[in-house]
């Protein structure tokens, strides 16, 4: 990618939005980044950036934004499995998901890489890996997030067939690794196993990746993609039993051994939202009612085709979980 062109991050304070950023910084690229006003800008400290205020559901700072930007990363998501209130998904996923789109066309940009997710995609019963072309439909999607960005990646394709919009769509998988500072749902299940509150599992699987290979991996759609083509972005396929027994490894504790039917965990996840919504919570409870529904899936996927056509060659998950229990250990989340 030419050093000269101009180039915006949506999401840079998030996960993943963050480690874009710290991979373009590393090229000798000072990135625009768009942040909101309350945004934790912890991941973004000590990188030369330019930084401009803004929000998904306010369009004209999104105009202001685009304005002299040659390529567009847009990460910006409300990532979240439970809300107390679903249309707030809808209106930054999939609203403010078309708005930007639409202000960078009419910004005359070049290029834009849209982070979607493998949530978005099929699913095999038979366990095995699903691939980009893995038949799927909106019935088939668990849940809000789910939904919104199913939404969100079907109008993106509608405006690359009928205004020839730049877009290259990029699934990433479950990401693990450094600078997860919410934490993600993944990085949730991470601590909870590193702290030994994960004493049982059930059986269901994850394609986990290092966040700075999803990362690399947005770099190489830019630079080699194809405009209305999407691509994994993944990693390992392991089940969480597998999942649960590295980290007690590298942690130094007992794997767990007692494997759970769901049935069990349904009122557990009812009482969970429950009471999160009579406490008025807007945080995330750690078991939800979707998130059971989505573990009766082994969520299995292959990066085989971001391999051939991008390049992309993601390291093993324990590399991944080690990078994360270090990063979460520093900073004390394990305390």
């Amino acid at each position: 990618m030419a050093n000269d062109k101009k180039i915006l991050v949506t999401g840079a304070t998030g996960f993943i939005g963050a480690a874009v950023v710290r991979a373009l910084v590393k090229q000798g690229i000072t990135p625009r980044v768009l942040v909101r006003r309350d945004s934790d800008r912890h991941n973004l400290e000590g990188l030369e950036l330019e930084i401009v205020e803004g929000d998904l559901a306010d369009r004209p700072s999104l105009a202001r934004a685009v304005n002299d930007i040659s390529v567009v990363y847009h990460l910006a998501a409300d990532y979240r499995l439970w809300v107390r209130d679903p249309a707030s998904l809808y209106q930054v996923n999939v609203e403010g998901t078309e708005s930007l789109m639409r202000e960078a066309a009419d910004a005359g940009v070049e290029r834009i890489v849209y982070t979607s997710s493998v949530a978005t995609l099929g699913i095999n019963k038979d366990g095995t890996a699903a691939d980009e072309n893995t038949p799927v439909s909106a019935q088939d999607m668990v849940g809000h997030y789910k939904r919104s960005k199913y939404m969100a990646e079907e109008r993106i394709r509608d405006l690359v067939h009928t205004e020839g919009l730049p877009v290259v769509i990029v699934n990433p998988s479950a990401p693990i690794g450094p600078g997860d500072i919410k934490p993600t749902p993944t990085g949730r299940m991470v601590l909870k196993a590193a702290q030994g509150a994960m004493p049982a599992f059930v059986d269901t699987g994850l394609n986990v990746a290092h966040v700075d290979d999803i990362a690399t991996g947005h770099l190489l759609a830019c630079e080699r993609g194809k405009v209305g083509e999407r691509y994994i972005l993944g990693g390992e396929n392991l089940t969480l039993a597998e999942i649960l027994a590295e980290i007690a490894r590298l942690i130094g504790r007992k794997p767990p051994k007692v494997k759970l039917p769901h049935s069990v965990l349904w009122p557990v996840a009812f009482m969970a939202e429950s009471w999160a919504r009579g406490r008025g919570q807007r945080t995330e409870p750690f078991l939800t009612l979707d998130a059971l529904r989505m573990s009766k899936k082994r969520m299995f996927f292959s990066h085989e085709k971001a391999a051939r056509h991008l390049g992309y060659r993601p390291r093993p998950a324990v590399d991944g979980f080690s990078d994360a229990l270090d990063w979460f250990k520093e900073r004390g989340y394990l305390s």
